[in-house]
């Protein structure tokens, strides 16, 4: 077939994988065009690429989702093709077909490919006639509650929910009995409805201890299709992978063969002609495994594959959407070492995962070998409630699987993200865990293994660190601003027996810091205890303390009363700092529900005037992509609502207030 040359690549999407795709099109020289929305004006990729279109407002369906609109941009800057990385528009048939149209190349597989992936119903059905195993359920037209609850009850529970549309754990949900299969039904094909645009489900088996390992696969379009060996990710929070690694811990030559060519099978089937992901079910029980889903593009975790081949997926893809034939066969592909991918969040792991947004005042990873960053943000960026909740990509290389998970151990001691809460601990408490790093996990690791509630807990004489290095801090930054008297110290007291005193918040405990200056140092008393102290530096918000003879790098940011702070041994931890003169809190009318986060509110759930249960749904929020149930915490009778359905609203705004039952 004639080939077709690129030479300009519009990127259809934004963050992260932006940033990816306009680092390969630099390696080719080929000129990449970035868009983004108002709210991403000053993230880093806008400005890697070598040129940038403002494409409308926040909301994906005003900007990255609008087809029309990218289209026309990437003809009206004569761009021969559309990358649509991952997420958005990358698994939509229409677009590709829309691209094809309008003669512009898109990077991805063939329409009809992604339309026979578009709909897991369809998919296995079609894997079933290829001889690649799928997990026994249903996949009907009839998506009537009644008809879902019957199926449910003949495939026996518990079972799961899937959107057929989509994926990333939306639309997703495990039933454990039949009195919750209603109710879930309804949340699933709700957030499906607004995810995909489409709410049928299927019903699936649900395999209680499986294993979530997946192949790379790629096709040109000559017809050959290879895959590019496995991804184990089965470590989830929310049906969203956070840690990912190739090799597989539990995988063997045998084993890799027969999902390899399972991986294949299914390739073949959709006449596949770019990259793609076959994901199975892998049960380490019976060593049986299930087709899950294709995805028709590039995925996350891709870096995983390309550090230990050595491999450009990228150039790759631009390469087959050329007409070029793949430059590797299944017999050149060799592994390389071990690499492991960690995914940061902007979320809240103590909390239900909750999505967090806000700014990221300091972001810095440490130099270490084999490291590779995939980061959307940068010191001052702001995470922004309209997208999905992941802020980086932390890739490690070496030689064997322990060696990679020291260092990946290391980095996410040693990386600095301050100014919001993220899940640095909950990865660092993962990589230390022994069954991890024994391979002993399934998709349910972190509810057994890791007790969330004490990600806080164990921080409590790193709090006490923090305490003392805040109030050095401050002490310091009084100190640069003291213009008179300079010959006095900072804080100075008349009575030499008054020690100067610091209260810090940490969670709900209170840390007190009393402390002198002297010639020689800090005397400080710390929840009763004595201690020694030095400031040996203090440059850009970084300190080196010398505290009772041990020397530790500090950093901290400050805004206002809040002081987020990071050492290596402590993690980062938050404290606010008291007023000396608090002011009076506004206490909570009883009763009234507040936004938990910044948050668009989807649906409500009740009306003023109903009567309502403990534990019954009120009002479900969506923030980054993800819904959230706002549940009543007792019984009683709705007084007044004071949102509506679509509003974007802020944290700690009241939702609506319960008058409680009288008992």
């Amino acid at each position: 077939m004639e080939t077709l040359t690129i030479n300009t690549i519009l990127i259809a999407n934004r963050g992260e994988i932006a940033s990816r795709i306009i680092r390969t099109c630099k390696k080719m020289g080929i000129r990449s065009i970035a868009v983004f929305s108002n709210a991403d004006k000053d993230m880093p990729y806008v400005g890697e690429a070598d040129m940038a279109v403002n494409i409308g407002e926040a909301n994906p369906a005003a900007s990255y989702l609008d087809q029309q609109k990218i289209i026309n941009t990437a003809i009206k800057y004569k761009a021969d093709a559309i990358h649509p990385g991952y997420g958005f528009l990358s698994e939509n048939a229409a677009f590709a077909e829309k691209c094809q149209s309008e003669n512009v190349i898109f990077i991805g597989p063939n329409p009809e490919a992604i339309e026979a992936m578009g709909s897991k119903s369809a998919a296995k059905k079609l894997m079933t006639e290829w001889g690649v195993p799928v997990i026994p359920g249903y996949q009907g037209e009839d998506q009537t509650t009644t008809r879902l609850r019957e199926e449910a009850q003949k495939i026996g529970f518990p079972v799961l929910l899937k959107a057929t549309a989509g994926g990333g754990g939306k639309g997703m949900r495990i039933v454990h009995s039949e009195k919750e299969i209603a109710s879930a039904i309804d949340a699933a094909k709700r957030e499906a409805q607004n995810a995909f645009g489409n709410d049928e489900l299927i019903i699936e088996k649900y395999i209680a201890s499986g294993r979530h390992i997946e192949f790379q696969v790629f096709g040109d379009k000559h017809g050959n299709v290879i895959h590019i060996l496995e991804r184990e990710c089965t470590i989830q929070r929310r049906y969203q992978k956070i840690i990912e690694e190739s090799p597989s811990p539990v995988m063997t030559d045998t084993l890799r063969t027969a999902m390899g060519e399972s991986a294949i099978s299914a390739a073949k089937a959709l006449d596949y002609d770019n990259a793609g992901t076959v994901e199975f079910i892998f049960d380490e029980s019976t060593n049986d495994y299930y087709f899950l889903e294709v995805n028709t593009r590039l995925q996350v975790e891709h870096p995983v594959t390309e550090a230990i081949t050595g491999l450009d997926l990228v150039e790759m893809q631009v390469e087959s959407a050329q007409g070029f034939p793949l430059r590797v066969t299944q017999d050149t592909i060799q592994s390389s070492g071990y690499a492991i991918e960690a995914r940061l969040y902007s979320e809240d792991p103590t909390n239900n995962f909750l999505p967090v947004s806000g700014m990221v005042s300091k972001f810095k990873l440490p130099k270490v070998d084999g490291l590779r960053v995939e980061s959307a943000i940068i010191s001052g960026s702001e995470i922004s409630i309209y997208y999905d909740p992941m802020i980086a990509k932390l890739i490690v290389w070496d030689t064997n699987r322990s060696a990679a998970l020291r260092k990946m151990h290391y980095v996410l001691e040693n990386m600095v993200c301050l100014g919001i809460t993220t899940n640095q601990d909950l990865l660092v408490h993962l990589l230390a865990n022994e069954k991890f790093r024994q391979g002993q996990y399934d998709t349910h690791f972190i509810d057994s293994q890791i007790d969330l509630s004490n990600l806080d807990h164990s921080k409590s004489e790193g709090a006490l660190l923090a305490g003392i290095a805040g109030t050095i801090y401050n002490w310091r930054l009084r100190k640069a601003r003291q213009t008179k008297l300079t010959a006095i110290p900072s804080g100075w007291r008349n009575n030499f027996y008054e020690y100067q005193k610091d209260a810090w918040t940490f969670g709900e405990t209170v840390i007190n810091v009393q402390y002198r200056f002297r010639e020689t140092g800090f005397l400080i008393i710390a929840e009763g205890l004595e201690h020694e102290a030095q400031l040996i530096s203090f440059k850009n918000d970084h300190l080196i303390l010398e505290i009772d003879g041990l020397r530790q790098a500090f950093d901290i940011v400050q805004r206002g009363p809040d002081h987020f702070i990071h050492t290596p041994q402590m993690g980062p931890i938050h404290l606010v700092l008291n007023d000396r003169f608090p002011a009076k809190e506004t206490e909570r009318t009883k009763g009234t529900y507040l936004s938990p986060m910044p948050s668009q509110v989807v649906k409500l759930l009740v009306s003023k005037g109903d009567e309502v249960k403990a534990g019954q749904g009120l009002i479900v929020l969506s923030s980054m992509k993800m819904e959230n149930t706002i549940n009543a915490d007792e019984d009683g009778t709705v007084e007044e609502i004071y949102v509506e359905e679509n509003a974007n609203i802020e944290a700690d705004i009241t939702l609506l207030k319960i008058t409680p039952i009288a008992s």
